[in-house]
């Protein structure tokens, strides 16, 4: 879809502009952080040859030296002045942007030391520079749950903290400002745990690629399988874990500091494990904009992630962490992200190894030297370098490509990559506030009123202290929120008339027998989901099952009820069906079934082959539904399973994935009606794994006997639709208006509805709009239907409240691939207001006539430039501008540039003309040492836009 809001690719966003870079260091008193200095070294003294004491004590108060050598054996001349010429540390000083600090960084490393910050795991110390190892491999699907504390080694699993419900499950909410508090509360404890509450703060996360195919074994890790819901909810966890507000702009309290930085993975189309190292996904580039790339630009648009991470596959036979075309061509030029690039770990390494990539026109597939040149060129910044590793990385090979001077797709490779790719990844560093004073950054500060610094340990010991009251409830909340109602028929009783069968009700006294069947209701120790963390003792004392949340919560109601726990099937291995379990669910008044899935059946690495309940649960299901009607069946699986089986038997139907580490709790919240279930589902649930094409295919649009994928393209038989979730009480829709009948395709349409909650309970809506082009020739394969907007809004008994809708036509856009941009179908559009996606679930409906054609407006301006020079130099950057519609002029990839528009114009200026200067006639000079921020401004038919590159001059 075209991007709603346009922010131009380096330029300083308005909440980042707002920041006041204020001297710190001034007046030190040295001898006050000599401490944190090795032993032997001393801090040098003031003079032209070396830094002056001021800022070596500032390195030294910024970073606490943890690793590597205290003080440097290199010889003095062989060290880099940097750009402030008279030793001043120009990185150290806040009065410069987080940009320009980075550069005078780099410009102080040899070549040796820059490539050595070019790993994840860790990046060297060079305690010279009052840097310190850095791990940026560091996970927070749900909840923080590793950090890269170790070098040359995966990240240890942390202990005893909060574990949250899996994305899936996020997903199922609708719910993006829970969401948004949800991560909020994971980068709090994320600061209470990392090293010196300053470190180690880059996050994988979170997972982005959409839930396609049921049976891509990390579907857990998804939000849904449509690109606005995912790009809506992933927006809003970025958000928080950055310290950011629901508007992307950082927090009044941040002091201008991220919070944490989060990595949007895995770019892209990575939806199968069994080929993930080796495959490729093929598909038309309508099919790469539309579906697979659309939410990483939304989000990009919508909160400006701090990384992006490629994916091991490839994309139309190109690795994608060696691809220019989706990280700088689509990305950074037309998509206007602006922060780094992280493979996958390894899957620079599989470029060789496992793709055995052989570039058109290269005499061989390339060796362990070009995989990695070909990657940074690319514009891949961080190499991820454990995993899959072999013994190669950036840090061991780029040097010598520099000096083999190897040719790329993007040019010959050269020191330039590096620095650009430093620079990004300092920049970084220096927003979370690594270089400043602890107590000047106040997320520090704020994480160290909580939990005293240098106290929490990565053990049982730490008694699991982060896992505080409000992030046990929050996870209770989401899980209860995220609980989807598939079905809840009458039962009917001795006269006839039935009620549905949920909630129950459990009498306040009296005789009442619940039973609760199934492994996984009260395992040996909970499944949470991929990338968690390890409950220890401590941990798992805060830990609730299924079966223990219903206990506690029936026998809060009813002390003298009766609540069993029955094994259902054989422990662990699932195989068999216990019959004395199902002979004895006769005699209860209710029966719930708790069925799942586990990492034996779906996990990175491992895809399902179909869509059965594992081992004999399903068998367990129907039998009990036989002996007893009152049988509920409760799913907490990695995604859509098999139900054709038992749907018809039982009453109720509830599904969640992996839940949290208070699902026990959330479960019972809503099985005995304390929360009225609001969740509705983030996919198609396909009744069985034959309606669907191969794992490996990644078309999304159907033909040739093909079915489609998801509900825009899939003309099967579900078992429930996209959308879909029931409660406790009842909506009614009425009076849909439009504002108008006919548009312009560069115009809006917006859309209203009333809402009245018609049942007993205050309950949740999710208002569902939905778009679509009936009338539109079959040749052009349009969906039936495209989510164009939702609202989750709460509602007491009887409130009505008007829902309300703003829909730019720009957005229901589709990627002409023979004209190279987006254009607005022509025609009548119908817009359907409901509970689902399903035409069943329709209660209004109205349409609209577009007419015209879109008009390209400039949208993104970039612009490459080295990142150090020599007084003198002058600059001819590489400027690029991207319009609305995804055409683009100017510099575009090596050999593949175009004129500017007519008419279009540019404008530089520099913030420090005295460091590098712009003549009246627009030539860019470096011409003295120091470091300036050169802004580019382009014009074109009334619209201009900005865009920033930082020079350093040494």
């Amino acid at each position: 879809m075209v991007p709603r809001r346009v922010v131009p690719i380096g330029t300083t966003r308005r909440h980042r502009s707002t920041t006041t870079y204020t001297p710190t260091y001034t007046h030190l008193d040295v001898h006050r952080y000599e401490s944190y200095l090795r032993p032997g070294c001393t801090v040098p003294a003031e003079g032209d040859n070396g830094m002056r004491a001021r800022a070596w004590a500032a390195a030294a108060v910024a970073v606490v030296l943890v690793s590597g050598s205290g003080c440097t054996d290199e010889p003095e001349a062989a060290v880099p002045t940097g750009t402030s010429g008279d030793g001043r540390a120009i990185y150290l000083d806040r009065s410069y942007s987080p940009q320009e600090r980075a550069v005078d960084l780099v410009s102080r490393m040899t070549l040796a030391e820059k490539v050595a910050q070019l790993v994840s795991s860790q990046s060297a110390a060079l305690p010279r520079l009052g840097i310190t190892a850095y791990g940026w491999w560091n996970e927070a699907a749900h909840g923080v749950a590793r950090e890269g504390t170790l070098h040359d080694a995966n990240p240890p699993t942390l202990v005893n903290t909060t574990s949250y419900p899996v994305d899936l499950s996020l997903g199922a909410t609708w719910n993006p400002d829970l969401v948004h508090r949800q991560a909020t509360l994971i980068s709090d404890e994320a600061r209470e745990v990392v090293r010196d509450n300053r470190l180690d703060l880059n996050f994988y996360s979170p997972t982005v690629n959409l839930a396609r195919d049921p049976r891509w074994g990390r579907n857990d890790e998804a939000f849904s399988e449509d690109p606005l819901l995912t790009a809506a909810l992933a927006a809003q966890f970025v958000n928080g874990m950055e310290g950011k507000d629901r508007s992307g702009r950082l927090r009044p309290e941040s002091g201008g500091y991220l919070k944490t930085s989060t990595t949007l993975k895995h770019y892209a189309a990575n939806n199968s494990e069994f080929d993930r190292l080796r495959g490729t996904a093929e598909m038309d580039d309508r099919t790469l904009r539309e579906y697979y790339t659309a939410q990483f630009r939304e989000v990009v648009e919508r909160s400006s992630p701090a990384s992006i991470m490629t994916s091991y596959n490839r994309v139309n036979g190109v690795p994608t962490s060696a691809s220019g075309y989706l990280m700088a061509e689509l990305a950074r030029q037309t998509f206007g992200f602006d922060g780094f690039f992280t493979s996958d770990c390894d899957s620079i390494r599989e470029i060789q190894h496992g793709h055995r990539w052989q570039p058109a026109g290269h005499p061989a597939p390339l060796d362990h030297v070009e995989r990695h040149a070909f990657a940074n060129a690319a514009g891949e910044d961080l190499n991820c370098q454990q995993g899959y590793h072999d013994q190669w990385s950036y840090a061991n090979t780029l040097p010598e490509a520099i000096a083999r001077g190897i040719d790329t797709p993007y040019g010959r490779y050269t020191e330039e990559h590096v620095d650009a790719s430093l620079a990004r990844l300092l920049t970084t560093r220096i927003r979370l506030g690594e270089f400043d004073r602890p107590e000047d950054v106040p997320w520090v500060t704020a994480a160290r009123s909580r939990v005293a610094a240098g106290t929490w340990t990565n053990s049982d010991a730490n008694g699991a202290v982060t896992q505080t009251p409000d992030r046990l409830a929050m996870a209770r909340e989401v899980g209860a929120e995220s609980i989807v109602l598939l079905k809840n028929e009458a039962r009917r009783n001795r006269s006839g008339a039935g009620n549905p069968v949920l909630p129950l009700r459990v009498p306040a006294a009296g005789p009442y027998r619940v039973a609760v069947l199934g492994h996984y209701a009260n395992p040996p120790s909970m499944y949470l989901g991929g990338y968690s963390s390890i409950q220890a003792s401590a941990g798992q004392a805060n830990e609730v099952n299924g079966y223990q949340g219903l206990k506690a919560a029936i026998q809060r109601i009813n002390p003298g009820a009766v609540v069993d726990h029955l094994p259902g099937v054989t422990r662990n291995s699932l195989a068999e069906v216990d019959p004395a379990s199902v002979a004895a669910a006769a005699d209860y008044d209710a029966v719930i079934v708790y069925a799942g899935t586990d990492e034996r059946h779906s996990r990175e690495d491992v895809d399902r082959r179909d869509l059965e309940l594992p081992g004999a649960q399903e068998s367990l299901i129907s039998q009990v539904a036989a002996r007893n009607p009152n049988t509920i069946v409760y799913l907490e699986t990695v995604g859509q399973v098999d139900v054709t089986a038992f749907e018809g038997a039982v009453p109720a139907i509830l599904w969640s994935s992996h839940n949290g580490q208070r699902k026990g709790e959330a479960l019972a919240d809503v099985l005995l009606g304390a929360r009225n279930p609001s969740g509705r589902l983030p996919f198609t649930w396909y009744r069985d794994a034959g309606q669907l094409p191969p794992i490996d295919d990644y078309a999304i649009r159907g033909g040739d006997g093909r079915p489609g994928r998801t509900y825009m393209y899939f003309d099967g038989e579900v078992s429930y639709p996209f959308g879909h979730g029931l409660g406790y009480s009842e909506f009614g829709y009425a009076t849909l208006r439009v504002d108008r009948r006919s548009v312009d395709a560069n115009g809006t349409v917006r859309i209203s509805v009333d809402v009245t909650n018609t049942g007993r309970r205050p309950g949740a809506e999710v208002v569902q709009l939905y778009a679509g082009t009936p009338g539109a020739p079959a040749a052009k394969e349009r969906p039936a239907k495209r989510l164009a907007g939702f609202e989750k809004v709460t509602l007491r008994p009887g409130q009505t409240r008007r829902v309300a809708f703003r829909v730019p036509v720009a957005d229901l856009a589709f990627f002409d691939e023979r004209a190279g941009r987006w254009v607005v179908d022509a025609g009548t559009y119908s817009f359907q207001v409901g509970r689902s996606s399903a035409d069943t679930d329709r209660r209004l409906r109205a349409t609209v006539t577009v007419g015209g054609a879109l008009r390209p407006a400039l949208s993104v301006v970039t612009a490459t430039a080295p990142t150090l020079v020599s007084p003198g130099t002058v600059l001819s950057p590489k400027l690029t501008i991207a319009m609305t519609d995804d055409t683009r002029y100017g510099y575009r990839a090596e050999g593949a540039s175009t004129p500017l528009p007519a008419g279009a114009t540019v404008r530089y200026r520099s913030n420090r003309p005295q460091v590098v200067a712009v003549d009246g006639s627009g030539a860019i000079r470096a011409v003295s040492i120091g470091v300036a921020t050169v802004t580019a401004t382009v014009s074109y038919r009334g619209v201009s836009r900005d865009t920033e590159f930082v020079v350093g001059v040494r």
